[in-house]
């Protein structure tokens, strides 16, 4: 079934579920299959760093924080767009959005068609060997689980989870599913942009007077108001967080589950979210491997966001695919990264159309040193994002800046132009106020980077430089609609049953009558089962999904009406 929210509809059921609806455990004695260890992501929203164990103390969060004493803090970690889709589109494939089309933001809900040209909404088209990575798992028989984001720039197969929406969770699992190991997604939205605004009114857990003020905002009431309440929204979230670490521990999985805490990009504050500055991508992870291993410890190697996809994967002991574009960064029986994998020395993400206005960005930071390309350096580095005026302190940004009354430096974010370069050193320019480019110094620097990226363009074969509206009609073949999915084709040879599709790159699942309530992976041949019926379906990502058939006799298949 189609799941699609508008996003005002899919951030106040999430806000809901923090408080709300709690299954009960079915089975808490139940353990997943010997070595194949449960898997928990609990993924945040727009949130740099803002935690206790990373440094900053101005809310406590001592249920991350135990996840830090308890397991690996990585400090160096990046998302590859300063946006949710897009990054998540990318983290869900293991692929940079770049590479597969799904780095416009964004494509589902709406593309703001007055202005863009474009169709209202279209699901990306993935290349046709890409598939959403919880296939693979369930390929390898895990429950998987989503509550409830799918903010993927494209509405996923039905052979990708077993469970997607406002009651997805672990203690679902009933009868048979009850044996199979979970990987199980809850996502937190208290920490989105738009909660700054929602929750305004609501007490503050933060004191706004303590609010360091980066240099880029103005020192107002406003703006302290705002960043307090956003730190307010974190400490909320970390409530959340100890909600669930405390239903792993009475269904006695915590020994038997390893965690990955993550947020999609940085702050959902102006000038860091949609941003790609290391602000607007450096994000938290966090792992909490089941026998404590590693705990307490820290690892500053780089590792890009696209690496997530792999990396549970392999803890799951499933092969990742070639084709993926991420490489993983621990495994299970070491926790630590594969021998196979080389280390990065090189993250790259990139910044496309955000809602109506259109740019193009890319960069690549090696931990130190980042390096930007403006490919419309004639644009203005602000875009005039209407979402975003709904914050408080944006809205009075604005009218500082038209008033005059903005430095030099909070000005930078609303110069007519930028630089076709840019180059920062984090080490001595945190808030990256300096464009080191033009700095003899620094020559060798911006050479070594600036090649680093033209590989990565090429290599990635990045299509950012394709007009969408082509994209979109090279997508759907050059018709005004997604390509159908053809019908799948079911045939018996002997006592097993064969299932194809024409449509090359389409995911095909099926059920049997009196067993299935979901549709299971089909990866190979299946037995015949006597007297009852097999319903096939097939769906290529961003076509629409073929009609189901079913498997009457040995003579053939016929559609459902």
């Amino acid at each position: 079934m189609k799941a699609r929210y508008t996003l005002i509809g899919l951030l106040a059921t999430a806000v809901w579920l923090t408080s709300g609806w709690i299954p009960a455990p079915t089975n808490p004695a139940s353990a997943p299959l010997p070595g194949r260890p449960n898997i928990l992501w609990l993924s945040c929203e727009d949130m740099s760093p803002r935690l206790g164990c990373y440094g900053d103390s101005t809310v406590p969060t001592p249920n991350i924080d135990r996840l830090a004493r308890e397991g690996v803090r990585y400090t160096n970690v990046f998302c590859t767009a300063g946006v949710c889709a897009p990054s998540r589109n990318a983290m869900i494939t293991g692929m940079y959005q770049t590479s597969t089309g799904g780095h416009n933001m964004r494509t589902l809900y709406d593309t703001y068609p007055q202005k863009t040209g474009l169709p209202k909404e279209y699901s990306v088209v993935m290349p046709p060997q890409v598939k959403a990575f919880p296939e693979y798992l369930r390929a390898a028989d895990y429950y998987t689980t989503n509550n409830a984001k799918t903010d993927y720039q494209f509405d996923a197969p039905p052979t990708v989870w077993d469970e997607v929406g406002a009651k997805a969770h672990w203690r679902n699992r009933t009868g048979e599913a009850a044996r199979r190991p979970f990987f199980a997604v809850f996502n937190n939205v208290v920490t989105h942009e738009s909660q700054v605004w929602v929750r305004k009114d609501q007490p503050l857990r933060a004191d706004p007077a303590k609010i360091k003020v980066p240099p880029y905002y103005p020192d107002t009431k406003t703006v302290r108001q705002d960043m307090a309440r956003f730190y307010s929204n974190i400490r909320e979230m970390d409530d959340w967080v100890g909600d669930l670490m405390k239903q792993l521990e009475a269904d006695g999985l915590l020994d038997k589950t390893i965690i990955f805490f993550w947020s999609d990009h940085g702050d959902g504050l102006p000038f860091i979210k949609r941003e790609i500055y290391d602000r607007g991508l450096r994000v938290p992870l966090i792992v909490r491997f089941p026998d404590g291993r590693f705990a307490n410890t820290t690892r500053d190697e780089l590792i890009s966001m696209i690496d997530l996809a792999p990396t549970v994967l392999t803890v799951a002991g499933v092969e990742p695919p070639q084709y993926m574009q991420g490489q993983a960064f621990l495994e299970a029986q070491t926790g630590n990264r594969p021998k196979r994998v080389q280390p990065r020395r090189y993250i790259f993400a990139g910044r496309d159309r955000l809602d109506s206005e259109y740019d193009r960005v890319r960069t690549v930071h090696d931990g130190r040193y980042q390096y930007i390309r403006n490919f419309y350096p004639e644009r203005p580095l602000y875009m005039d994002i209407a979402f975003r005026k709904q914050q408080p302190m944006m809205a009075e940004m604005l009218q500082l800046r038209d008033a005059g009354k903005l430095n030099a430096v909070q000005m930078n974010w609303f110069r007519a132009t930028k630089p076709a370069e840019e180059l920062y050193d984090l080490r001595n320019d945190p808030y990256q106020l300096t464009n080191l480019a033009d700095k003899p110094a620094m020559a060798g620097n911006l050479k070594r980077l600036r090649k680093e990226l033209d590989k990565w363009l090429v290599e990635s074969k990045d299509l950012g430089g394709v007009p969408e509206k082509e994209l979109v009609r090279q997508m759907w073949d050059g018709q005004n609609k997604p390509p159908v999915t053809a019908v799948p084709r079911i045939a018996r040879s002997s006592s097993q049953l064969s299932i194809s599709c024409p449509t090359e790159g389409a995911s095909i699942g099926y059920k049997v009558s009196g067993e299935d309530s979901n549709w299971r992976v089909y990866t190979k041949p299946i037995s015949a089962p006597a007297g009852k019926t097999v319903t096939a379906i097939a769906m290529r990502i961003g076509y629409t999904p073929s009609a189901e058939v079913t498997f009457t006799d040995s003579r053939g298949t016929t559609p459902v009406r």
